[in-house]
């Protein structure tokens, strides 16, 4: 049978940049992988159901679209191999009504939020005035698990009528409202953050929450604005979903508060901005990776 130390799964093909610069980073730590694209993975699942081919450890960024490759991931978890993510803490985190009433009992600032029961459960809207008028003008509307790249988010709702039409687009899945939340600006950006959790370390850009465009905060940002608290916050967002590598969206406001808005992105969009305008910054994509391969290692000389 063939042993590799890490098989990576991408179906997305804006993937591609950051798996070459994972399996550079692998390379340089001496971690044997094998990238196994979208096209492979039924191939590889009859490989691994009959014992051809075993990993050590796995980067998974396709079994929550792909069947074959969540069944891989299923034989493979089933097997007491390391999974990043694990898909289960998956299943945990990508709930945000879960995660909403999470944070609250972990102490993590989050916006004021009304959850919706699915259409199918409860057809009827039951709202006060007073929960309506504490939600403000405009507001946000949600699906608790189908938010994947803003999918069915509205940002601008005026009024029960868009709650009433917004929920039977999945009318299966819980909804959010949620109060919309302004940042201060601090010389002419916006204080609205887009920090990385990986493997214990913590990257943070400035993410413009209009434009979605990234800039890496430095060191001196992080300081000149008081933004350290930023890290500790992800920290405690890690103590709740428990992944290994995740984003979050982080607002400050004119208060002085910050406030987590879209909770946990299990799948990181890692397009490179030298690629991509709204991408991730080439040095952090870098930074990131190194991080997972240090990660891997140590998760394969510990199993």
């Amino acid at each position: 049978m063939k042993t590799i130390d890490c098989a990576i799964f991408y179906e997305w093909e804006y993937d591609a940049d950051f798996i070459s610069v994972l399996s550079n980073k692998f390379s340089s730590k001496n971690i044997s992988y094998q990238v196994i694209y979208v096209t492979e993975f039924e191939k590889t699942l009859e490989e691994v159901r009959h014992r051809a081919i075993s990993f050590r450890s796995v980067v998974d960024r396709a079994s929550d679209v792909d069947e074959a490759c969540e069944a891989i991931i299923h034989l493979l978890k089933h097997r007491d191999i390391p999974i990043l993510n694990d898909p289960l803490k998956i299943t945990h985190a990508s709930d945000k009504a879960s995660m909403h009433l999470e944070f609250i009992t972990a102490g993590i600032h989050v916006p004021y939020t009304i959850i919706i029961s699915p259409y199918n459960s409860q057809r009827e809207v039951k709202l006060s005035l007073s929960e309506l008028a504490q939600l403000g003008r405009p507001f946000i509307i949600k699906p608790a698990n189908t938010t994947g790249g803003g999918i069915g988010v509205v940002t601008g709702a005026e009024g029960l009528r868009e709650v009433v039409d917004t929920r039977q687009h999945n009318k299966d899945d819980k909804y959010l409202l949620q109060q919309r939340i302004e940042p201060v600006v601090f010389d002419g950006r916006r204080a609205w953050f887009r920090p990385f959790y990986v493997y214990g370390e913590v990257f943070v850009c400035w993410w413009d929450d209009l434009t979605h465009l990234y800039v890496e905060a430095s060191e001196a940002d992080m300081n000149r604005y008081s933004l350290h608290e930023i890290k500790n916050i992800v920290r405690m967002i890690y103590s709740v979903c428990g992944l290994d590598f995740f984003s979050t969206e982080i607002a400050l406001t004119a208060e002085r508060k910050f406030v987590v808005i879209d909770y946990v992105n299990e799948i990181c969009d890692m397009r490179l901005k030298s690629k991509h305008y709204d991408g991730v910054p080439d040095n952090m994509v870098e930074a990131i990776a190194d991080q997972i391969a240090a990660g891997i290692a140590r998760t394969i000389e510990m199993h």
